[in-house]
Order: structure tokens, then sequence, then C-alpha cells
């Protein structure tokens, strides 16, 4: 039978019957492919994940070789189960609101996981690069050298999850460099003078500051693109001894995808945070002093606003992360925009939620609270150490007891407290004194550990931050004690209003779940 004959034979049933049963089927090959770029993903993932002790590293890598997704579920599974153990909050909720992240990760970073990492491109606020600004002179060569330093040194702190970048003289000869990590100063490098100088010109150059001027504090801004991610910079100089100081703060660049649950809020708190939210009006105040996560929260928060259904409006300075169908307004005082009168054009706005950034004087809190009391809800956060002193400040400002209580519908102070490392932390010898006040407080006490340190952390013992909270509803009985205040000291002393600070009592839960350790209670709240 010749080939025409063979070719007769083949019906179209036999066609696809053929197709299905080839080796390479073009389906079956498609799938194979995509299981095994997953399972090398995933392998990558695993590498850096705090659920599987060091010792078994080896190990997970073959299991994931075969069978990444499957595992990388299964550890998602365990991760969610822990930390509904540890907030109170239902695995299903949980599991939720990782995939939401997941999916929010996604759609914000694009696939710039996938992607070859790139080199970091320092900017300034016009978007002009810095070999824009410096252009192409005679000293191309070492100008080129300065820069590439300066490149490094925003590029490791930001590998390095640092808050704050620190440039300071030591001496006359020397500049030290020194990073904030999960709120703790480290020095990380010793540069010469003459060096650091030229790091320090090409920093305020990009900056939009007077290079010439080195004795007045100057403020100033740039950003960075590294990998796919628009990050923000925040720089502020000062003449000192033996030179110029230098401080930069890395805005948060995760601040738009935070979640109340993954900051360390407890399900109880949730509960009471998202009831107040749900309210059409008031004011919800934050406090805390600089650098304990006011600006997360708030972003957390607002996270759980539908802002296609309702009117966000924003002032802040200065805008950390952008919020998606989020009106954001940046206080710019050379162009005279300030958030006194930023507010007074918002109510013009028709704004559902409005949310400033940090209330600093008598015009800002009273504009505030007048809109809180107009049907409007306002999220604020106000520099001071308790809730107490909040209303302390407020009154300070000469806001009167009436508008604040009839404008508060809640306060919340926090404190971040450093993670303890999940590779290395170690179980903590306790005293027996130390072991019947926890038994008088009735916490467990057989779960707490303390920092231990390895190449992971560092050597610190600690790796991230979660947020304590103090939470005090505004209730009618304490608006009607903030109401017969008629000094400040009356607050101060207690006369007329009792509010406890709960920070440490919910620290210490903190501890009892073996999240933190005794030391950085002791640290941060004394």
């Amino acid at each position: 039978m010749g080939i025409l004959g063979f070719i007769h034979i083949l019906t179209e049933n036999d066609l696809t019957v053929a197709a299905i049963s080839l080796l390479f089927n073009p389906i079956k090959l498609f799938f194979l492919i995509v299981w095994v770029y997953l399972c090398f993903y995933f392998i990558q993932r695993i590498q850096f994940s705090p659920l599987i002790p060091h010792k078994y590293k080896s190990v997970s890598y073959i299991i994931t070789l075969f069978a990444g997704p499957i595992f990388w579920l299964i550890l998602l599974i365990v991760d969610t189960s822990k930390k509904a153990v540890q907030t109170n909050v239902s695995i299903l909720e949980l599991f939720k609101q990782q995939i939401h992240n997941i999916i929010r990760s996604i759609q914000s970073r694009g696939f710039a996981h996938f992607k070859q990492e790139e080199g970091i491109q320092l900017l300034d606020s016009s978007g002009r690069s810095m070999d824009e600004i410096y252009g192409h002179g005679d000293k191309k060569r070492e100008e080129s050298k300065i820069l590439d330093l300066t490149k490094d040194i925003i590029s490791d702190a930001i590998e390095q999850r640092s808050s704050d970048i620190l440039i300071d003289p030591t001496d006359d000869i020397t500049y030290t460099i020194r990073l904030r990590i999960d709120g703790v100063l480290r020095e990380v490098k010793q540069i010469k003078s003459v060096v650091c100088k030229a790091i320090i010109n090409s920093i305020k150059a990009i900056s939009g500051m007077d290079i010439a001027e080195k004795r007045r504090p100057q403020d100033g801004a740039f950003i960075a693109k590294k990998a796919g991610q628009t990050i923000s910079f925040r720089v502020a100089s000062a003449g000192v001894i033996n030179g110029e100081k230098l401080s930069i703060r890395i805005l948060n660049r995760n601040a738009s995808t935070s979640n109340l649950i993954d900051i360390g809020i407890t399900q109880k708190q949730y509960s009471v945070i998202t009831d107040a939210i749900s309210k059409p009006s008031g004011m919800i105040l934050l406090c805390g002093p600089t650098g304990s996560g006011k600006t997360t929260t708030l972003y957390a928060m607002l996270n759980e606003i539908d802002r296609y259904t309702r009117n966000v409006i924003t002032v802040e300075d200065p805008i950390e992360a952008v919020l998606p169908t989020a009106s954001q307004i940046e206080i710019n005082p050379k162009a005279d925009i300030t958030f006194a009168k930023s507010l007074r054009s918002i109510l013009r706005q028709d704004p559902d939620v409005i949310c400033v950034g940090e209330i600093r004087d008598e015009e800002t809190a009273e504009i505030a609270l007048r809109a809180a009391q107009t049907g409007h809800l306002v999220f604020a956060t106000i520099h001071c150490d308790s809730n107490k002193t909040a209303l302390v400040r407020l009154l300070d400002l000469g806001i009167s007891p009436l508008l604040i209580s009839s404008g508060l519908i809640l306060l919340s102070s926090q404190r971040l407290l450093r993670r303890l490392c999940e590779r290395c932390k170690v179980p903590a010898e306790l005293s027996d004194g130390l072991i019947k006040e926890f038994k008088r407080i009735k916490l467990d006490y057989t779960n707490i550990f303390e920092a231990e340190g390895c190449k992971h952390c560092n050597e610190t013992g600690y790796y991230d931050r979660i947020a304590v909270c103090d939470l005090l509803t505004i209730t009618e009985q304490l608006k009607a004690d903030i109401n017969k205040i008629q000094l400040t000291s009356e607050l101060e002393t207690g006369n007329q209003v009792q509010i406890k600070s709960h920070l440490k009592s919910e620290g210490l839960k903190k501890v009892a779940l073996g999240i933190t350790s005794l030391e950085e209670i002791k640290r941060v709240l004394g």
C-alpha cells in the first residue's frame, strides 16, 4: 500500500487519536513547561521562607523541584494557620487576605520578580537623572565614580530594608554611614571626608538643594527606580561640627498594600477599628512618636474602605504611597499649600473620607474636627506619646473640650516591636519572679523566646517589625468627662479623666505568643 493509500485510511477521527497519542503533545508539553517553571520559581521563594528551618532547606529544595506549587500551597496553609492562632482571626479570612495581597502585589509590580534585576536609577522630583544633572565635563571619570558610590549606598540601604540613612562627620578626615534597620541604627561604612563630601553634594543635587549652602538646614526629596519599583526619599541636611550631616528617610514603599492583620492588629482590635471605619462621620486619631508606624497603619485603615463608592481625599507631607482611586494632595509650603488651606479646599470637593497626614497646629486640628462633626469620616495622626497625651496636645493647641468630645470617635497609640527571627530564636530562660508575674496576669509563659542571631538576621536575632496598639473608644461617659475639663493640667493629673495605657500589656501578649522578646518590650516600652 502506497503513501497515498495510507493517508486515505486516516480519517478525521484517526488524526485526532494520533495527535493525542503523540509523545510530545503540544498541550502536555505546555503544561510540563509551566510546571517546571513554577517549581523553579517556588524554590526561590522557599529559599527565603522563615517557615522552614535552615537544616531542612536542602530537603525542601528537592521536594519543591518535583512538587513546587503543591508544596508551596501546604506552606501557605501552615503559615495561615499559624497566623490564625496568633491573631484569633478565622483561617478562611486570613487565606482570603493572603490571596488578595498576592493579587495586589502582582498588580502593583507587574512581573518585576520574573525580570532580571536592573541597576538603580536616581531621579529628582522632575524626573531628571543624576547624569543629566551633572552633564559631561572633563572630570567625567571622577564624577562617575562618585555617582556609582552614591548609587551603591542607596541600593544597599534598600536591600537591607532600612528606614533611614544617616551620613555624619566623625572627625576632619572621616565620615560614618549608618542605616536604621528595624528601628535600630547600625554602622555600615566609614568613608574619607573628601569622598563623602562629594557624595553628599550629589545627593543634595538630586534632591533639589543648594550645594553651596553647608550651614543652613535644608530639605529636599528624590526618587529611585530599581527592579521595577519606585521608592521615594526625603532628605534633610544640617551644618554640624567637622562638616555637614545628611539624613535620608526611605518612605515605606509597601504602605499602599498594607492591611491591618499583617501589621499586627489583633482580632478584637480589628473589630473595634472596622466598627469605627464603618461610621459615616467622626475622627479616628492615630498617635505615637516619629517612626512608630502611624502612616502605615493609616494606609492600612484606608485600604479597608471601598474607595470606589466613597470619595477619599488625603493631605500628606509627603505622599508616601499611591492609593488607587483616592485623591492625594501633597503639602508644599513654598507654593503656599498647607494642611489648613488644603483642608478648606477639600471640604468643597464633596469628600466622604478625609485623611490628614499630621495635625501640627490649631487651625488644622480645628478644621479637621469640625469636618468630623459635619458628616465626614476623618483620619489623622499626631505626634505624642499615648492616647492621654493626645488629648493633652489637642487641648494645648487651643481646641475646646466640647469640639474634641464631639468630633473624636477612636484614639489609637502605637509602637513598633522587632519580630524575633524565626530561624534562630531560642526558648527564653525565665526567672521564678517572671514566671510568677506571667501567672498573675494570666499569660502563658511556655512559649516565650529570646534572640540569638544568625546570618539571615545579620546576627541581631530580629527580622522585620510588628505594631503593638492601644485603642481607646470615645464612649458617652468619656465624652462627658472630657467636657468637664477646664484646664489642661486637670487631664494631666487625672482629676477629670482616667485613661490607662495598655501598650505594655498588649506587648506582653505578643511575647507570650513567641513573636517578640521581653528585651524588646523593655527597649521600646520601658
